[in-house]
């Protein structure tokens, strides 16, 4: 293995610095976006402001979902230092940039400086851990933890630990594990119960069974993540059914959530997800398993299974969303730098070949995406977007024909950095221009019109929709009319918080003092030719707001 030092301490310190700089400067450019940023928030925003955090609520309503580890997070950031976009997303934030600096650790241990700067370059320039560490949502987090977990078992089992280290390993195991459970649910023991049992089948090895510390890792397990699940359940009977038997089996082996995707179609994803590094990656992913073939324990093929398992999981679920085959990209990107770290120059100047191509395409069809413009996306806004991702798809494009010329010149390392960093940079361009159609993907500045106008008290009635991010900065709940969707199972354990039907919120609305209500377009006009009394006082690309007349 190659193991000439990628750049010097000085040099390593300054790109991690400009790393760290623009990955947590960029985190509060953008406002927040619906619905996963809106609703991450709001939940937050309501345990902060009513102190209970035991029973997550949305909208002032039962969620039951997810677990609250983020939510407790954010919390306490919101109580320290402010609601803002910087603080709603400072968990995901923080997570991703921690999944990087965690990948460095974890390379380094095991294969080396080199292969740790491009196992950290690569997962840090990577779609995937870019885009989702800069999103509020909820599974950067559990990511990161699982992450966590998969260093503690591949440095408890590695040859050169000393017996009395193993211990001490297997114990950050199990409590990343319990972080992970509090993060998102069961899929943390499922990952590393099945990628366990795939591993040892498959490589014939049984030595890491002997060292799981059972008999102190489950307790420290259930100490960590066990309270808030009684706590919970104690508190709201209705808990355990829900969350265990709908949110995981439910979820997993039927289509009611409406997420129902081909068996392909994560291998689309992670094709598009592991950008730049797209085939780097899996070549160093599919031959990693033919790496290693004496040892008692074996870290490729640990993390080649650990990849395959995800995988293979969520590709057998009936319900799909992008972001779940997330927990993929540490150890892609590990497998990804002892691939560039082997790599001859020819293979490398092949790979960038086959990016070059398809980084000028990116550079040509960048201002065509205004011919997408719409009611919703207007023109304009879609024509300053255009400006942003042709810039982006630019820098990629420049950095890729730099990367081809240094490692022309028999300068490897060189290249693969000049890579990263014009991928890093390309991809937060591409984040950071979205905030050019914040107007139509969040409720900020039609929340700036309305908080003037409003005072405690006074009904908001959201009708026959519910926009995710307008509680948030209204810093308000607002009653659901004809709306259930995610909401449904909070309503039906406290029904009086909604309305049910149009008939009945127009019966209210006619009978009661001042109020506002939030709607969209059809349904304006559909309430208007009605003969409802209503007054226009600020109006969105896809909602309008109305006052009832004095």
């Amino acid at each position: 293995m190659n193991t000439t030092p990628i750049l010097s301490r000085s040099g390593l310190f300054a790109l991690f610095l400009a790393f760290s700089v623009i990955w947590f400067g960029s985190l509060d450019y953008r406002k927040l976006i619906q619905p996963d940023e809106g609703r991450y928030a709001e939940i937050a925003r309501e345990m902060a402001v009513s102190g209970d955090f035991v029973t997550p609520r949305l909208n002032g309503i039962k969620y039951f979902e997810k677990p609250p580890l983020q939510y407790w997070a954010t919390a306490v950031t919101f109580n320290i230092f402010g609601e803002n976009e910087w603080t709603a997303r400072i968990w995901p934030g923080l997570t991703g940039f921690l999944s990087v600096l965690l990948a460095f650790i974890t390379a380094s241990r095991l294969f080396g400086q080199r292969v740790a700067v491009l196992a950290a370059a690569t997962l840090g320039s990577g779609l995937f851990t870019v885009l989702i560490g800069h999103i509020n949502t909820l599974d950067m987090g559990l990511s990161f933890f699982l992450q966590l977990a998969l260093t503690g078992m591949l440095f408890a089992n590695h040859a050169d630990t000393p017996n009395r280290n193993r211990r001490k390993w297997m114990m950050l195991v199990w409590a990343a594990l319990a972080l992970a459970m509090l993060s998102k649910g069961l899929i943390s023991l499922v990952v590393c119960g099945a990628t366990l049992v795939v591993y040892s089948l498959l490589a014939r090895d049984f030595s890491p069974w002997k060292r799981l510390e059972l008999a102190r890792g489950i307790p420290l397990f259930l100490a960590i993540s066990a309270p808030w699940f009684v706590l919970v359940s104690l508190a709201n009977p209705e808990f355990p059914h829900f969350f265990f038997i709908h949110e995981h089996f439910e979820r997993f082996l039927t289509k009611d959530h409406g997420r129902y995707q081909p068996a392909w179609y994560f291998f689309a994803i992670l094709l598009v997800g592991t950008l730049p590094w797209t085939l780097m990656t899996i070549q160093g992913w599919l031959t990693a398993w033919t790496h290693e073939r004496t040892g008692a324990f074996q870290p490729q093929r640990f993390l080649f299974v650990w990849a395959l398992v995800i995988l293979g999981f969520f590709s057998a679920s009936s319900s799909k969303l992008p972001s779940y085959i997330l927990p993929m990209a540490p150890a892609l990107s590990i497998l990804t730098g002892i691939f560039l770290a082997n790599a001859g120059r020819k293979t490398l100047l092949n790979h960038l070949l086959l990016i070059i191509p398809v980084a000028t395409a990116a550079t040509w069809f960048a201002p065509k995406i205004t011919v997408h413009a719409d009611a919703i996306m207007p023109l304009d806004m879609m024509e300053q977007y255009a400006l942003w991702a042709t810039v982006a798809a630019g820098v990629w494009l420049a950095g890729t024909l730099t990367a081809f010329i240094l490692v022309w010149r028999k300068r490897e390392g060189h290249g693969l950095i000049t890579l990263a960093i014009a991928g890093f940079l390309a991809l937060t361009l591409v984040i950071q221009g979205h905030e050019t159609l914040g107007r139509s993907t969040s409720a900020h500045d039609l929340a700036l019109e309305l908080k003037p106008l409003l005072t405690p008290g006074v009904p908001f009635y959201s009708v026959s929709m519910y926009e995710q991010t307008l509680p948030y900065y209204l810093q308000r709940t607002v009653t659901l009319v004809n709306y259930r969707d995610e909401l449904s199972f909070g309503l039906d354990q406290e029904p009086q918080l909604g309305i049910p039907a149009v008939a009945d919120f127009v019966l209210r609305w006619r009978a009661g003092g001042d109020a506002f209500a939030v709607m969209k377009p059809d349904t304006y006009k559909e309430l208007t030719a009605s003969g409802l009394p209503m007054t226009v006082v600020a109006k969105g690309l896809r909602r309008i707001v109305v006052r009832k007349p004095a």
